[in-house]
């Protein structure tokens, strides 16, 4: 796998993908940290449209992502990333949503923990989830990151 380094508003993100597509995208702080593994191969060439498109995200001139993307997951975990991306720039929806929209109406926990363990924040949209009573609840690059995001494309 390829791995490099993009500087963002919220830090240097690490981008990672092979011939099938963007995998992950790690933040540089948080439970969402990811280190390259021992196997990986930095290329600071690759990645150009993932940095255009981002870019043109924090410029706040793109509202959806037009990338080859290959999120890993179980079944339930792909349809949670895929409803994700139904998610309207500067809208935001509960867990319990979330559970409805893939029609598993009491899997709100389960919603939850795949929220959380997905590859490609920002791109596949997670921090638009937020909780049943309106709180910011817990993001991989942390709830500042989360806060900024969303006031990013609420003042779009």
């Amino acid at each position: 796998m390829k791995y490099r380094h993009l500087a963002t508003p919220i830090g240097d993100l690490l981008v990672a993908g092979d011939d099938d597509g963007l995998r992950i995208i790690g933040f540089p702080q948080g439970k969402g940290r990811i280190e390259p593994e021992a196997d990986w191969v930095r290329d600071d060439n690759a990645f150009d449209d993932v940095e255009t498109q981002l870019g043109e995200y924090f410029a706040g001139k793109r509202k959806h992502f037009e990338l080859k993307l290959a999120p890993s997951g179980t079944d339930f975990q792909l349809a949670v990333l895929d409803a994700l991306q139904q998610i309207p720039y500067g809208e935001t929806c509960s867990y319990s949503d979330i559970a409805t929209r893939i029609g598993k109406p009491k899997a709100v926990r389960a919603v939850g923990a795949a929220n959380g363990r997905n590859p490609l924040p920002i791109v596949i949209p997670c921090h638009r989830v937020i909780g049943a009573n309106g709180s910011l609840t817990g993001f991989g690059g942390g709830i500042d990151t989360k806060r900024f995001l969303l006031e990013l494309e609420q003042a779009r």
